[in-house]
C-alpha cells in the first residue's frame, strides 16, 4: 500500500467517524443545558440509543439507491436545522427562560441585532450577526454531507451489517423504553429528543392559531369595559398618577444575598427621604409572564388585565379595543402622557393602542449626552425631562405619567450617577462621566444591583425634590434579570410600590396586605400581574365598582 492510498484511508476513517459523532450528538442533544448528562456530557451522551436515527436508517435500507440519495440530503438537511433550533432553545433557556417559539419569537432576533447595535456599534452588530450566519449554514451544510456519507457506507458498503445493527438496537431502545433505564444522572438511554423537538415545532403553528382566537374572545370579556368616566378613578380625584416600570427589578434584587446588599442599602436611604417629606408607601409583588427580556410583554399584562407572556397575545392585544389603564385614565378625565426613553422608531400600534395624549420618545426628549450601553439616556434625566414638560406646568388639569426606566437595562455597563438635578441641562454634563467594565458574572451581578438601586433613587429623589402633596406614584419591576444574574430557577416575581402623601390614598388598599414602605415582607402577597388592574380600578372606584 502506497503512503497516499494509506492517508487516503486514515483520512477516510477519521472523516466518517467525525460524521458518526455529529450525526449522533445532534441527535441526543437536548434544547436546555439543564438537561445535559452531569459530568462529561459529551462521554455521557455516548450511552444513550437514538430512535430517530434508528428509523431514518431503516427507510434508507430499503430505498433503491437515487430516492435513498435525495431522503439522505433531506434528512440531514432537516437535522441540521433541529439542531439550529435546539442551540437556540438553549439560548432562550439561559436568557428569557423558556423555549424558542419560531412562530412568535422572530421580533427577538430584530430586537437582538438593536441591542447588539446600541452596545457594540454597528460593526459589532455586523459581525456578530455574520458569524451567527455563517454558523447555521455550516452546521445544516456539514450534517447534510455527514447523513450522506453514513448513508453511503452504512446502506451500501455493509447493508447486512447495519440490517442486523438496527434491528438489535431498536429492539433494545423498545425494552430500554419500557423499562426505564437510566445510566447517568437520571438521564434516560433511550432517546428522542430531536423527534420531540421536531414534533413540538411542527405543532406550534396551529396550536399558536387557535390560542391566539381563544385569547380574542378572553379580551372581550371586560367588567370595566362600559364603565362611564366618572365612575372610574374616584378615589383618586385631584391627584397626578405617575406609573412607572423599572426595568429588570426583580424580586431577586432584594431577596439574593449575592448582590441584594446594595438595593436593600438604597431602599433603607429612600424611605428615610420620602419619610422627610410626609410620603408614606406599601410594596408588594406581582408575578409577571416574562423573564430575562420582553418587557412589553409586563407593561401590556399589567395595563390590560391579560397575562400577555408572548408575542401572539401582545399582537392582538395592541390590535384590540381592549380597555388599557391608560384609557381608563383618559375616559377619567386625566391628560395621559408616555416617557419612552428606550422608544427609537415609531411605535405603532401601541401608541394608538393605549390612547396618550403625548408620546415622549428617544427623539424627541432632546437629549445631548451619551447613550449608556442599551439605555439612550439616564434615568434622572428621564424625570427631569417629564417634570419640565409635563408635571411642572402651571394651570394643568390631572396628568397620569406612564414612565419606563431604562438605567437598569441589560447590560449594566456603565451605571449612570447622580448628579444636582439643576445640573442636568440638555445632558451634556453626563459627557464627563466614566462607566467601570463589567465583564464576568459578579461584575454584571453588582452592576446591575447598583443600576437597580440608582433607578430606583431616581424615582424616590424625584419626590424629595419634586412631588407635590397630589402626587401617588406606583413603580414596579417589568421582569427579572437575565440568568446570569438571577440564575435558572429564579421566581417571575418584581416588587410594585405605591408611594402617597395623602393617608387615604394608601388606606384605601389596606386590605391588600402589602408590606409598609419600600421593601416586602418575604411573605408578601404576590398576584398575577394581569390582576392589578382590575384591584386597582376597584380599589379606587367608587363602592359597588365591578368586581
Amino acid at each position: 500500500m502506497t503512503l497516499r492510498k494509506h492517508l487516503r484511508r486514515v483520512g477516510g476513517v477519521v472523516v466518517t467517524t467525525l460524521a458518526s459523532l455529529l450525526v449522533f450528538l445532534e441527535l441526543v442533544l437536548p434544547d436546555q443545558i439543564t438537561r445535559l448528562p452531569p459530568g462529561n456530557p459529551v462521554v455521557n451522551a455516548l450511552v444513550r440509543v437514538p430512535i430517530e436515527g434508528l428509523v431514518a436508517l431503516a427507510v434508507l435500507l430499503v430505498l433503491p439507491p437515487k430516492p435513498r440519495r435525495i431522503v439522505a440530503t433531506v434528512f440531514g438537511a432537516l437535522l441540521g436545522v433541529l439542531t439550529m433550533i435546539k442551540l437556540i432553545d438553549i439560548g432562550f433557556f439561559l436568557v428569557l427562560a423558556r423555549e424558542f417559539d419560531p412562530v412568535n419569537d422572530g421580533i427577538l432576533f430584530k430586537d437582538g441585532y438593536n441591542y447588539l447595535q446600541d452596545s457594540y456599534g454597528g460593526w459589532g452588530a455586523f459581525g456578530v450577526a455574520a458569524v451567527a450566519t455563517l454558523l447555521t449554514v455550516a452546521i445544516i451544510t456539514f450534517t447534510t454531507l455527514a447523513v450522506r456519507r453514513l448513508t453511503r457506507i452504512l446502506t451500501v458498503k455493509h447493508t447486512d451489517s447495519t440490517r442486523h445493527t438496527v434491528f438489535a438496537l431498536s429492539s433494545a431502545w423498545l425494552v430500554l423504553t419500557v423499562v426505564g433505564v437510566q445510566i447517568v444522572g437520571g438521564v434516560p438511554v433511550a432517546s428522542q429528543a430531536a423527534a420531540q423537538l421536531a414534533t413540538d415545532t411542527v405543532l406550534k403553528v396551529p396550536q399558536d392559531i387557535q390560542a391566539r382566537k381563544q385569547f380574542t374572545r378572553e379580551a372581550a370579556v371586560d367588567a370595566y369595559k362600559n364603565t362611564p368616566g366618572n365612575q372610574l378613578l374616584t378615589g383618586l380625584q385631584g391627584k397626578d398618577v405617575i406609573l412607572s416600570f423599572v426595568e429588570s427589578y426583580g424580586r431577586g434584587s432584594l431577596e439574593d444575598p449575592a448582590y441584594n446588599s446594595a438595593v436593600l442599602a438604597g431602599l433603607k436611604t429612600d424611605e428615610g427621604k420620602l419619610a422627610s417629606k410626609g410620603f408614606a408607601a406599601k410594596t408588594g409583588f406581582l408575578h409577571s409572564p416574562t423573564f430575562g427580556g420582553g418587557s412589553w410583554y409586563a407593561h401590556s399584562t399589567l395595563l390590560t388585565g391579560l397575562w400577555i407572556p408572548d408575542q401572539n397575545r401582545y399582537e392582538s392585544v395592541v390590535s384590540s379595543n381592549r380597555l388599557s389603564l391608560t384609557r381608563v385614565f383618559k375616559r377619567a378625565g386625566y391628560r395621559t402622557v408616555a416617557v419612552e426613553p428606550g422608544v427609537t422608531y415609531k411605535w405603532q400600534p401601541e401608541e394608538s393602542f393605549y390612547g396618550y395624549d403625548q408620546l415622549w420618545d428617544s427623539h424627541t426628549l432632546n437629549y445631548h449626552g451619551p447613550s449608556y450601553s442599551w439605555s439612550t439616556m439616564p434615568d434622572q434625566f428621564v424625570m427631569q425631562r417629564f417634570e419640565e414638560n409635563e408635571y411642572g406646568k402651571p394651570n394643568r388639569g390631572p396628568l397620569l405619567g406612564e414612565i419606563t426606566l431604562t438605567s437598569s437595562h441589560t447590560p449594566w455597563n456603565p451605571v449612570p450617577k447622580t448628579i444636582p438635578w439643576d445640573q442636568l441641562g440638555d445632558g451634556s454634563v453626563f459627557n464627563t462621566q466614566e462607566g467601570e467594565d463589567k465583564t464576568n458574572d459578579l461584575g454584571a451581578k453588582k452592576a446591575y444591583a447598583q443600576s437597580i438601586a440608582y433607578s430606583v433613587d431616581t424615582l424616590i429623589s424625584f419626590i424629595q425634590k419634586y412631588g407635590k402633596d397630589n402626587l401617588v406614584m406606583v413603580f414596579l419591576g417589568d421582569h427579572e434579570p437575565a440568568a446570569n444574574v438571577s440564575g435558572l430557577n429564579s421566581s417571575h416575581d418584581v416588587p410594585i410600590t405605591i408611594v402617597a402623601k395623602d393617608p387615604k390614598v394608601l388606606d384605601k388598599i389596606s386590605s391588600w396586605n402589602w408590606t409598609d414602605g419600600l421593601i416586602p415582607a418575604p411573605n408578601a402577597p404576590v398576584w398575577q400581574m394581569n390582576q392589578f388592574r382590575d384591584k386597582f380600578l376597584q380599589a379606587y372606584g367608587p363602592d359597588g365598582a365591578p368586581q
